[in-house]
């Protein structure tokens, strides 16, 4: 009888904890639930063809616990099951994560669909999708009308990943301010926390997420893939409910990244201070003094040019941009052209000199080619005008400087600081400063892409990005789109065979 009555209750304290681990498990609000989909197909244009991709689509997906506001802080995934009526297996394919963030602003992802796509529409069928951003002007058929970096992802078997984030521009009933910096790169981290934390659940390599982004989207992929697993954002982390995973990335892709903002506006008039802006001649003293800050920094970073360049200083910079991006970049273009289209082209640029060993100009010649977009500052505005500044405020506040430069003169102290937490939030902002400091899990893999007409910052912002990635041995593939504007892509699929190459993925022919 005694025995009847032990194993009984041997039997209950066995089904309690049964019980309490079925519950555990039922409760985890960050599982992924792999069993909601809709099926969708779409036909994708690839530079051979189109092809026709059926793909699971999750939407709206919470990838935090303790969301501020669910309508950002949720992704989408679209996973591939069959292209042109083959089925193919997405279990162990790269991650693309897509940031489609612009102007600091924040990305609805419950209102996007798909999740915004760096400009293009969402949930985008037409056979014909619009040209890639940035090539205005171009010569006519000089660009494939190709299908967008996402939906060629797809049409090679990756699983892509479309996370919505805050931004500076959110704003709660009560008047307060919730997506300051640093909610963008929080949410983007803890969006990959969660891909993380469904390994095995999610379809695709945890170990291979590949961000993308273009503008302050590439400049939060860039911090992505630069700040991993820094112990500078463990309290916002945990404050929103991410996931206790490690968020680093495998490799990050960056077209126009509108970083290194504290050292953005000297390196703009380093670039472009001699010229006039839309309202005329800037003040040519401030914009001196800020050239005069550029090289100081610059000599700080102690970076060494490529094959054999040496140091690269504020004075030799314009030769570097000249024999490493601009040159190659123009003559490729103008090779491209033809006999009669580049003999046209010259004829509009008489600033180019071309002969059999390719182009020659001056880098002040290229300067006045492209023009001045912006005033003086060009980030930290004295009016706080920029989105920089908004960028910065806080809960209460709707702007900040962020430098000492343009809190001195607007203000007129010149004594002034900027307060040290305005500091911290810069730094956590800025792939430079997790770069400068060797972050151990910083990406090991790098795509770096800019126009060379592109004004909305100095070009130096980019290659800056690029030499000292190269100086940690990196490896980084980078180039400019001659005369491509902001966020140029003129070599999409060229980005997702990238991909593959880095990832030995090749499921997809």
């Amino acid at each position: 009888m005694h025995k009847v009555i032990k194993m009984t209750v041997l039997l209950m304290i066995i089904n309690t904890l049964l019980l309490c681990i079925s519950a555990g498990q039922s409760t985890d609000r960050l599982l992924f639930p792999r069993d909601n989909f809709t099926l969708e197909t779409k036909t994708i244009i690839t530079s051979a063809g189109e092809k026709k991709v059926t793909y699971r689509s999750y939407l709206h997906i919470p990838y935090v616990s303790k969301p501020v506001d669910k309508d950002y802080q949720s992704l989408n995934v679209s996973v591939p099951v069959e292209i042109d009526n083959i089925t193919v297996d997405a279990s162990n394919a790269p991650i693309l994560f897509v940031i489609g963030v612009g102007g600091y602003m924040s990305v609805n992802n419950a209102r996007s669909g798909e999740g915004a796509t760096m400009g293009a529409p969402a949930r985008q069928k037409t056979s014909l999708p619009p040209v890639p951003s940035g090539v205005q002007g171009r010569t006519p058929g000089s660009i494939s009308r190709i299908s967008s970096r996402q939906d060629l992802a797809l049409a090679s078997g990756y699983v892509v990943v479309s996370p919505g984030c805050r931004g500076r521009d959110n704003k709660a009933s009560d008047g307060t301010f919730y997506g300051k910096a640093p909610a963008a790169i929080v949410d983007l981290k803890a969006a990959v926390r969660y891909i993380r934390h469904n390994k095995g659940v999610l379809p695709g390599n945890t170990d291979r997420i590949v961000s993308v982004g273009c503008s302050a989207g590439g400049a939060l992929s860039a911090l992505l893939g630069a700040s991993g697993n820094s112990p500078l954002y463990d309290k916002y982390l945990k404050e929103t409910g991410a996931a206790n995973e490690e968020d680093d990335i495998f490799a990050s892709a960056c077209f126009s990244p509108i970083t290194d903002l504290e050292h953005a506006d000297m390196a703009y008039e380093w670039n472009y201070g001699s010229l006039p802006a839309r309202s005329g001649l800037v003040d040519q003293e401030l914009s001196n003094q800020l050239k005069s800050m550029f090289s100081a920094y610059q000599a700080s970073l102690k970076l060494q040019g490529k094959d054999g360049f040496g140091l690269i200083t504020a004075d030799n910079y314009d030769e570097y941009l000249l024999k490493f991006y601009l040159f190659p970049s123009a003559d490729k273009y103008l090779k491209g052209l033809g006999d009669e289209k580049r003999k046209e082209y010259l004829q509009k640029n008489t600033w180019i000199t071309w002969t059999d060993q390719g182009s020659k100009f001056t880098f002040k010649d290229y300067v006045s080619h492209v023009g001045r977009m912006k005033g003086l500052p060009a980030f930290d505005d004295f009016s706080m005008s920029q989105p920089e500044p908004n960028l910065f405020g806080n809960k209460t506040t709707d702007s900040r400087h962020f430098t000492n430069f343009s809190l001195r003169h607007s203000t007129g102290n010149m004594n002034a600081e900027i307060d040290s937490e305005v500091t911290e939030l810069v730094n956590m902002m800025n792939a430079m400063y997790f770069i400068r400091n060797n972050n151990k899990d910083c990406a090991g893999y790098w795509w770096l892409r800019n126009g060379t007409s592109d004004n909305h910052t100095s070009q130096t912002v980019m290659v800056n990005l690029v030499i000292s990635l190269e100086n940690l041995k990196k490896d980084v593939n980078s180039w400019t789109f001659w005369d491509g504007g902001h966020c140029a892509d003129e070599d999409p699929e060229g980005f997702i065979d990238w991909i593959g190459r880095i990832t030995g993925y090749n499921e997809v022919k």
